[in-house]
């Protein structure tokens, strides 16, 4: 019984570390995860206010069109706003090393 709690206890640094470090990742992809909802969920909002002015049964060729170009422009800003955040979160990172 007391080679349980010594094998337990001599492991319990690198089972803390590698909890810690689930915990993080979880972390992370929950908040990727909220962070595409909210960009799905305002980017169809927007994009439905600008391009249907009047709702009906169905969508027309135009409103169609002009939903498409309204999320394409939306996703790809929000890539290009993403991709320079990452550049200058790992350039801090770098700096910060040094």
């Amino acid at each position: 019984m007391s080679d349980f709690f010594r094998s337990s206890s001599s492991n319990s640094k690198p089972d803390v570390a590698a909890q810690k470090e689930a915990v993080v990742n979880a972390i992370r992809a929950e908040i990727s995860l909220a962070t595409a909802q909210e960009l799905i969920t305002k980017t169809s909002e927007k994009c439905f206010a600008k391009c249907v002015p009047k709702p009906g049964v169905s969508l027309t060729s135009s409103e169609e069109t002009c939903l498409t170009r309204c999320m394409d422009r939306y996703l790809e800003a929000f890539n290009i706003v993403s991709r320079t955040l990452t550049n200058r979160a790992n350039q801090h990172g770098r700096e910060s090393a040094l």
